[in-house]
């Protein structure tokens, strides 16, 4: 399967998606996005600093405050996992061969 992403640049952390782009759409503090998510500050400061990936949860608690997809949220934590695979770990996988018709 073909990707359109630029595989050389980095993808984007949803933590920095949140940073620029919905806090301050939002005009809303650190302390408010927090507690209307139901998670520590530390939780979502860590997140926004990208010193933490997006879990599954917070990905559900995001779509649900914000009337998004948690598949929307975890597709970018997903890109960006993918894109951090070290592909050298991955040298002593064989690809399987299609059976000989």
């Amino acid at each position: 399967m073909h990707s359109l992403r630029d595989s050389h640049r980095r993808p984007t952390h949803p933590g920095a998606v949140l940073r620029q782009d919905v806090l301050p759409a939002l005009a809303m503090t650190q302390g408010e996005f927090s507690r209307r998510l139901g998670v520590s500050r530390l939780t979502v400061s860590d997140l926004l600093h990208e010193k933490r990936a997006l879990s599954a949860e917070m990905a559900a608690r995001l779509g649900k405050l914000l009337g998004t997809t948690p598949e929307s949220w975890l597709a970018m934590q997903t890109a960006l996992d993918l894109w951090m695979v070290d592909a050298d770990r991955l040298a002593d996988v064989e690809p399987l061969q299609p059976e000989a018709a």
